[in-house]
């Protein structure tokens, strides 16, 4: 299949051609929404921690004597009924990640890159860059496609393009080795240079 090349407001002739195994797959809602729960889900820092009355650090001889205190009887001083003691039932570190296989990771890209050329919110272009890092020489770069919201992919880092789009809400820059599918599916449209559309084949075929 062709995608078209945009160069300013309008597509130009210049087409560039992909393969449908990567950018015409069928949309696999399952996989799509079984890879983003588990990506989300790894995200998760699950480092929410207490101490349980073994972990409290004191409390190894009993605090008095069991009779004639005229008190109930006690072993530890770090008992949870007691203050400075350790919690009841106490949190522990959670590990909430999810396994997603490479093969089921790539099949997800691909079918949201492919519902996103269906859809018309994947746009190719030559170039995107700006020559300084500037919001206002990004904004008005935007502005020829037609675009005030959108996720730009480049082939490889760049620092001017990263700088420029820090201070736009609804604008993030990434390049080809973070893609994600969380990233592609929250932005109305992708913005992707040809080069890095080559190294997404390259990653995903």
């Amino acid at each position: 299949m062709d995608l078209n090349i945009k160069t300013g407001s309008a597509a130009s002739s210049e087409t560039l051609q992909v393969v449908d195994t990567v950018f015409g797959a069928a949309l696999n809602e399952a996989l799509v929404h079984q890879v983003v729960t588990a990506y989300l889900a790894t995200a998760r820092s699950g480092t929410k921690a207490q101490k349980n009355r073994s972990a409290v650090s004191g409390g190894g001889s009993k605090p008095f004597r069991q009779k004639g205190m005229g008190r109930a009887r006690a072993g530890t001083s770090r008992s949870p009924i007691w203050r400075t003691g350790g919690v009841t039932f106490a949190a522990a570190p959670s590990n909430y990640n999810q396994k997603v296989n490479r093969k089921m990771y790539r099949g997800a890209l691909r079918s949201i890159l492919s519902e996103l050329v269906r859809q018309e919110r994947l746009i190719v272009v030559s170039d995107v860059g700006v020559d300084a890092p500037k919001t206002k020489a990004l904004t008005s770069r935007l502005k020829e496609f037609g675009l005030a919201e959108a996720l730009i992919v480049s082939d490889q880092p760049d620092e001017n393009l990263y700088l420029s789009a820090r201070n736009l809400k609804n604008v993030d820059v990434c390049d080809v080795l973070e893609v994600n599918p969380i990233s592609l599916i929250g932005f109305k449209h992708v913005l992707i240079t040809a080069s890095a559309v080559r190294k997404l084949e390259e990653r995903l075929s």
